[in-house]
């Protein structure tokens, strides 16, 4: 009689442990599956930027350095987002993520700042088809980017209290990074006006 009280509280505890262990399974696939949001925003957004660019061209000629600067600063958000999408939760790889699209919304704010000098540019069907999508975007951005940092900070719960943690650490389930913007100016959407 004793054997067998012995044998069901180990396998109560046992069962208590694998649902633990699926829990954080869980969450963890939780927070990636919210940064793969993100990545199709960030992607959307990404694919946008080219046609903005060469909308602007035909009116900016003489602002270059300014459409190279944003140029560049997207194919740095594009390498950013490629290496945040191969290790979601990683610190080094969200905090590289979050630097290059910060310098990319701030290279939209310069070409959006200097566009408002064309009125030809302003008032292309292009431009502003463009600009509010892009805005439409950057929404999207900060809801996928919102859900994923609740994922992360349940998961990073999960990983955190007891009993889970006894779980977690042997078992490679280290904590996540939340995708954070450190300037809470840079948390809004580019301000793009055309009238």
């Amino acid at each position: 009689m004793g054997v067998i009280i012995l044998l069901i509280v180990i396998a109560i505890i046992v069962i208590y442990l694998v649902a633990i262990y699926n829990g954080l399974v869980t969450s963890r696939n939780a927070y990636k599956n919210a940064f793969a949001q993100i990545d199709v925003q960030l992607t959307r957004r990404h694919d946008l930027i080219p046609n903005l660019v060469e909308t602007a061209k035909g009116y900016l000629a003489h602002e270059r350095e300014t459409l190279e600067a944003v140029t560049q600063a997207r194919a740095a958000a594009v390498n950013g987002l490629a290496a945040a999408k191969a290790r979601p939760g990683d610190p080094e790889a969200m905090k590289q993520l979050a630097g290059s699209e910060n310098a990319l919304t701030q290279a939209l704010g310069r070409l959006f700042a200097v566009s408002e000098a064309y009125p030809d540019l302003k008032a292309s069907q292009n431009m502003m088809q463009l600009s509010e999508e892009l805005t439409s975007t950057e929404n999207r951005v900060a809801f996928a980017r919102q859900a994923y940092n609740d994922a992360v900070m349940n998961y990073n719960n999960k990983c955190q209290v007891f009993p889970s943690s006894l779980i977690a650490g042997p078992f490679g389930f280290t904590a996540a990074e939340p995708l954070a913007i450190d300037d809470p100016a840079k948390r809004e959407a580019p301000k793009v006006s055309f009238t």
